[in-house]
């Protein structure tokens, strides 16, 4: 289970000539937005992208707030968000780069979010910091391997378990990765490796299950395996228009199926002559509205969940590439 570390025991009810800075202890590529509470007014900015073990600036100069508010994400590729999105205050963001003067009232392309307040920490530099962390307590450096770890595993290589600790298993992942991709062996150790590694996952592979959407919106997908006891759905993960993703999936499932939506600015299904653009099948499984992943799938729709049409995946072969087109 993730947590947010919201440390730190500083007031910011005055100005302090600081600048704020998130840093990231977890195993997952977060995106951060943040909200301030300043003389009855609140506004939020974001997404703000942080790798594992960096620290990034999200205001700078002298902050006058009454409270600060933080909402965080995993990247749409790690598929169902392992960071709770439990907080008290519900503001406005937007899907893309953004900066909202008054987050109370959402406006068009603008959904509400749950924030969580922090108290950021006072560092030696004088800059306020606040960290986001996991159970696991990761200091800086395994908290970099075990996300290289996580996401050489959604590319299809074996690094279990994500531990941050730099075994043989690890080593030998990462050495065949560089080589496949035609990598220096010291390119693990460039500011921008994460960077490659997304671009790994987003690319479609001789391997395991890619989605690439061939449409000009947003499609949420959801995946399912079958171990041979138990199926288990797992949604959502974001497709941007002209990206690939590959979905994480265990070593060897028995079987895989596959949802996917079109989605709007305001996420309501696209609609092509009064039908949702969605590419599923007959097999119904459950799934919500929200982040999820069910293992149960019986009787959905008693449970308070959705049951969805998800197509079979054909991976005998050792791979496939679903493409999302419009009709």
């Amino acid at each position: 289970m993730l947590l947010v570390a919201l440390v730190g025991l500083l007031t910011l009810s005055t100005a302090a000539r600081a600048d704020l800075k998130l840093c990231n202890r977890m195993s997952y590529v977060i995106e951060a937005a943040i909200g301030i509470d300043d003389k009855g007014s609140t506004a939020t900015r974001g997404w703000f992208k942080i790798d594992p073990a960096q620290c990034r600036v999200v205001l700078q100069g002298a902050l006058t707030a009454d409270r600060v508010m933080l909402n965080a994400r995993a990247l749409a590729l790690y598929g169902a968000s392992p960071i709770p999105q439990n907080g008290t205050d519900r503001l406005c963001v937007a899907a893309d780069n953004f900066v909202i003067a008054a987050a109370r009232q959402c406006r068009s392309g603008q959904t509400l979010a749950a924030f969580t307040e922090i108290k950021p920490r006072q560092n030696g530099d004088g800059d306020l910091v606040a960290y986001l962390a996991e159970d696991s307590e990761y200091d800086d450096e395994q908290a970099r391997l075990a996300g290289i770890q996580r996401l050489l595993g959604i590319a299809g290589y074996d690094t279990t378990p994500i531990d941050g600790v730099d075994g043989p298993k690890t080593q030998a992942a990462l050495a065949t990765f560089l080589r496949k991709s035609g990598l220096k062996s010291d390119a693990a150790n460039a500011p921008d490796f994460f960077d490659t590694l997304v671009k790994a996952v987003e690319s479609p592979s001789a391997t395991g299950l890619t989605w690439c959407n061939d449409t000009k919106s947003r499609v949420m997908a959801a995946v399912a395996e079958d171990d041979g006891k138990t199926i288990t759905s797992r949604g959502w993960y974001r497709i941007e228009a002209g990206k690939c993703l590959r979905p994480d999936l265990s070593a060897q499932p028995k079987r895989v199926f596959s949802f996917a939506e079109a989605v709007d600015d305001n996420a309501r299904p696209v609609l092509i002559k009064g039908k949702a653009l969605n590419w599923g099948g007959a097999t119904l499984l459950c799934t919500r509205d929200t982040k999820f992943e069910i293992s149960e799938q019986g009787d959905c729709s008693a449970r308070g969940l959705n049951a969805v049409g998800f197509a079979p995946v054909d991976l005998s072969r050792g791979g496939q590439t679903l493409r999302f087109t419009t009709p």
